[in-house]
């Protein structure tokens, strides 16, 4: 919805806010007289915080969990980039990431493990295996990729994937989060065919 009508603002005049230049200066007078103000847009402010304390729920049924393990030991450190809370409970985690072999059986567990966690909600595949079946492809009890059932964010191939390469992919999870819109705008989540 399109505001039409210009607000009227007491001892300021609307024309002082139509350049950048001018809310700088503004915010730097008020700066000078001992004022702490901050100028920007709520939606980024939210999503640098949730960006950087992603809460990660572990599903880890093969080899690939054991490189996440490496994540959380001193030499990556994964704290340094806000995952180091990794949770058992899907009530308290931001994403999903499901690290190894998702057979057939295991396939409804998941999904709801995925249906119990809070919005918004975030889905890594991790692996071969979880990506689309790895070694196990043409096998006829294991789920040949994750998205069959799920709506993944970020994939990260490997078999297993290095801890570098769980970084980049977590990180391209956290460039997704912080362009998201809360305010102004009819988003959330974006919404796939799939869903």
């Amino acid at each position: 919805m399109e505001i039409t009508k210009k607000p009227k603002i007491k001892s300021i005049p609307y024309e002082e806010f139509i350049d950048n230049e001018s809310l700088e200066k503004l915010v730097q007078e008020l700066n000078a007289g001992g004022a702490n103000v901050f100028v920007g847009v709520l939606d980024d402010l939210i999503n640098w915080g949730r960006s950087n304390s992603l809460w990660p729920l572990t599903f880890a049924t093969s080899c690939c969990g054991i490189e996440f393990m490496a994540l959380g030991a001193a030499r990556y450190d994964m704290a340094r980039f806000g995952f180091e809370v990794a949770r058992a409970s899907p009530r308290q985690a931001d994403m999903i990431m499901v690290c190894g072999t998702i057979t057939n059986k295991m396939a409804p567990v998941l999904k709801r493990l995925y249906d119990q966690m809070a919005d918004p909600k975030y889905v890594i595949a991790v692996g071969g295996c979880a990506v689309s079946g790895g070694p196990f492809k043409k096998s006829y009890h294991v789920l040949n990729g994750v998205d069959k059932i799920l709506p993944v964010d970020v994939y990260i191939p490997g078999c297993p994937p290095r801890p570098e390469a769980f970084y980049y992919g977590m990180m391209q999870l956290q460039r997704k989060v912080k362009i998201e819109k809360f305010f102004g705008g009819t988003n959330r989540k974006e919404k796939r065919n799939s869903e």
